[in-house]
């Protein structure tokens, strides 16, 4: 398990700006946070805010126009793109809105990809895909494949997949919004109690008022810049003075 008081995340100044048919759009305009080993954090905000791509730029998919991303005291901008996909392929589990699993693999193949290019030995592969899907409750489906599961059952199959390769962190963008909301529920319950057991870090980027009821800690995200910053069990609120 992580030490909590490790700082898992560091940015600094971190602005991206997009062009968009010859309009210069701010997506962020300057982030400063750190988020330590061990959270389950919830980046909200109104479509358009910045939070989706606060993830994208975190997790090293997309690249800043200003500013610095620090990932377990790496800096990302000094990585190569290979030792990038490296590091990304090692320490970040991605949950996607969408579910993101490959279609011609069955529920074992896909969760046991990444541990195949992580060139893990077949046993301790099986062994840690059994695991998950047994925590998960997907026992019994591991040679289905994903158009015989139901949305609900395809999360599951993704949320198991970001897991087992062991990563630093799990990187959720709207995991529940394409869910009913008993399964979305379900599966919040289950990532939490993986959280408390594992120590493993989560961040999602959400709308979803469950999973802003369940963080610990819950960042507002406003036209680009945190607008608040609430923690939860250490009783801190910070309100930006501008946003």
């Amino acid at each position: 398990m992580e030490n909590a008081n490790v700082k898992l995340i560091v940015t600094e100044n971190l602005r991206k700006t997009y062009t968009d048919n010859g309009v210069s759009v701010e997506a962020l305009r300057g982030i400063d946070l750190t988020i330590h080993a061990g959270e389950f954090t919830a980046i909200v905000g109104p479509s358009g805010s910045g939070k989706t791509t606060l993830l994208n730029l975190i997790s090293g998919l997309d690249h800043p126009t200003e500013g610095k991303v620090w990932l377990k005291d790496k800096l990302l901008s000094e990585l190569s793109g290979r030792e990038l996909s490296d590091f990304r392929r090692d320490h970040i589990g991605f949950i996607f809105q969408a579910y993101n699993l490959v279609p011609v693999l069955t529920v074992v193949e896909n969760v046991e990809y990444v541990m195949i290019l992580q060139k893990l030995v077949r046993d301790e592969r099986r062994r840690r895909v059994t695991d998950i899907l047994d925590q998960l409750g997907m026992a019994g489906y591991g040679d289905r494949f994903p158009t015989r599961l139901s949305g609900g059952q395809q999360q599951r199959v993704a949320i198991a997949r970001a897991m087992a390769s062991h990563p630093l962190m799990i990187l959720a963008d709207e995991p529940t919004a394409n869910l009913d909301s008993k399964t979305g529920a379900d599966l919040l319950t289950m990532m939490k109690q993986l959280n408390d057991r594992t120590g493993m870090t989560f961040i999602f980027s959400t709308h979803d008022p469950m999973i802003m009821d369940r963080a610990r800690r819950v960042i507002v995200i406003k036209d680009g810049l945190i607008h608040s910053d609430e923690d939860r069990e250490g009783g801190r609120i910070f309100h930006a003075t501008s946003a």
